[in-house]
């Protein structure tokens, strides 16, 4: 599939998808990926007090026959105003996790549903010192993917700093290093712009292990 090339300046072309984006969309497997990640962000740090953590007295309320009242023993129940919560949260965090396998298939079906939507695109990101250059390239992408509404992610060749801090300077735009990509952020990403050299080196290397091997 063929998918839009941008120079530094936003020159437009057509290439071939990079071999990144050739994998099958598994639905399932991509949202049980997501269900893990999101369950991960979720600080899990709701709790409540219990009757042991309320200040209250723990002295009998009153005594326990002849008054005609119900059977009580410490202030602090459940019963009382101000007595500690029967069976609210516990401040327990859900910790779920992938295999390895299964995280990386699930990033290939992330991409490639992404690609099969043409929400994908590459870019000549590198060495981008200025906002204001950077804010160019943005404009124009956004004019030739024709990009009206939701977020756009800049997929940085990792270690590229430079770049990272001009785009993070501009509204609608999130930057993420490669090696830090997952499911969950390529799904919910928006509009994916991934720049050249991170194809073009793996690619490159792809090359020369074939060659090694014969």
């Amino acid at each position: 599939m063929k998918i839009n090339s941008y120079t530094k300046t936003g020159t437009k072309s057509e290439v071939n998808a990079p071999s990144a984006f050739a994998g099958k969309v598994n639905r399932d497997l991509l949202m049980q990926a997501i269900h893990v990640y999101r369950a991960r962000k979720h600080p899990g740090k709701s709790q409540v007090q219990t009757r042991s953590d309320v200040s209250l007295t723990k002295a009998k309320v009153y005594r326990q026959k002849g008054t005609g009242n119900a059977r009580h023993g410490a202030k602090s129940a459940p019963i009382f105003v101000g007595g500690g919560a029967a069976h609210g949260p516990k401040g327990v965090k859900r910790v779920l996790s992938l295999p390895l396998k299964m995280r990386k298939k699930a990033l290939e079906s992330a991409l490639a549903a992404k690609l099969s939507k043409k929400h994908v695109a590459l870019a000549d990101c590198a060495k981008f010192e200025k906002t204001a250059d950077a804010q160019k390239l943005i404009d124009k992408v956004i004019a030739g993917e024709d990009i009206k509404r939701g977020n756009i992610t800049i997929v940085l060749a990792d270690g590229n700093k430079t770049s990272k801090k001009a785009f993070s300077n501009i509204g609608r735009v999130k930057t993420q290093e490669y090696k830090d990509l997952n499911a969950y952020s390529v799904y919910f990403g928006g509009t994916l712009v991934f720049d050249k050299a991170i194809f073009d080196t793996k690619e490159t290397t792809k090359t020369t292990k074939k060659s090694t091997e014969k």
